[in-house]
């Protein structure tokens, strides 16, 4: 006997069932034996249909209870599957909103690690963005967070996201002045190598122009003389060239420029006599003088000479000695470091009426 139970089971239960009358040997009965060819066909008994009955029940039973028990077993497996794949569900929305949080993190901390210059709207803006991330952090942490709470979450990133674009405008908006700022400063420095360059050419100009004016105010000396004068007590004066008799050389000369500016100029005098000796007194006002050409050298006396630009002056310089020498006595004159004129006079040992 084959019983089929259709019901909500993923794999059909086929259960074979046989059912086999006992066979009831009687050796003392009134009915004819089987190989009584006048025998009549045996009739049921009350006791052997009440087996037959209680034995179907007791199958029926058995398979109802086996339809049950696999009917709940699957109605569990799906309630599992069911609880498995929502729990699949909501870790995925987690995720999902994890993974955008994430990439907000990611946007901001990129924007605020690399620009200084967004500190200062970075604080003004701080304590809102805390605000989202402490109410983000808030919902992530839940492990049974419900759809509801993720949505809340999506939409606190979206704000957050907000305000990193923002920021992320500020860095373009800064990028592009600095980069205007970086141009214009590279211009300006080219424009200032430029100015020093001819600030140099021009301060090297200027130096070689006034170094030029200043060689070309040097005086030119024309008539040059030198007197060897007997000057008397009573304020005559004698030219002479008896040594003996010299107690003054007057040195006489023209100076001349048409570039030297009106003003005072310095002249020096130096007198070398007969022994090679530049004669020198500190009562004469004696010195040293820097030369352009010659080097340092001693000088007997400095005159200083009220000029007038452009025109001639004569000069007149008195050396006065008591004890000229026999022999030739050289004058040198120098101005702005230039030997202007030179000249030699000699004086000779008088006679006996010299």
């Amino acid at each position: 006997m084959v019983f089929r139970f259709p019901c909500e089971i993923k794999t059909p239960l086929i259960i074979n069932f046989t059912v086999t009358k006992p066979l009831i040997q009687m050796t003392n009965t009134n009915y004819p034996s089987a190989n009584d060819p006048q025998q009549r066909p045996v009739r049921n008994t009350p006791n052997s249909n009440v087996k037959n009955i209680a034995i179907g029940v007791l199958a029926v039973g058995i398979l109802g209870s086996w339809a049950y028990f696999l009917k709940t077993k699957n109605e569990s497996e799906d309630k599992i599957q069911m609880t498995q794949t929502s729990a699949n569900t909501a870790m995925s929305s987690r995720d999902s909103v994890q993974l955008l949080y994430n990439d907000a993190l990611t946007r901001l901390d990129s924007i605020t690690g690399n620009n200084n210059s967004l500190q200062g709207e970075l604080s003004n803006n701080q304590s809102e963005i805390t605000k989202l991330k402490n109410e983000i952090n808030s919902i992530l942490r839940k492990r049974n967070a419900t759809q509801a709470e993720l949505s809340r979450a999506k939409g606190l990133i979206s704000t957050l996201n907000g305000k990193i674009a923002n920021l992320e405008a500020e860095v373009a908006r800064l990028t592009g002045e600095n980069q205007e700022l970086a141009s214009t400063n590279t211009q300006l420095t080219e424009e200032r190598q430029v100015l020093q360059t001819n600030l140099q050419t021009t301060t090297a100009e200027k130096e070689e122009l006034a170094q030029t004016v200043d060689v070309a105010s040097t005086f030119s000396a024309s008539n040059f003389q030198i007197r060897p004068i007997d000057e008397r007590k009573n304020g005559k004066e004698k030219e002479t060239t008896t040594a003996k008799r010299v107690n003054k050389l007057v040195i006489s000369f023209d100076v001349e420029n048409r570039v030297a500016r009106t003003g005072p100029a310095d002249l020096y005098v130096i007198v070398t006599g007969p022994n090679g000796q530049v004669i020198a007194d500190p009562n004469m006002g004696s010195g040293t003088l820097t030369t352009r050409t010659d080097g340092d050298k001693p000088f007997t006396l400095k005159s200083t000479l009220e000029y007038e630009q452009g025109t001639r002056k004569n000069v007149q310089l008195p050396l006065r000695q008591n004890d000229f020498q026999t022999g030739n006595y050289k004058i040198e004159i120098y101005q702005n470091g230039f030997k202007i004129g030179e000249g030699v006079r000699s004086l000779k040992k008088g006679g006996l009426f010299g």
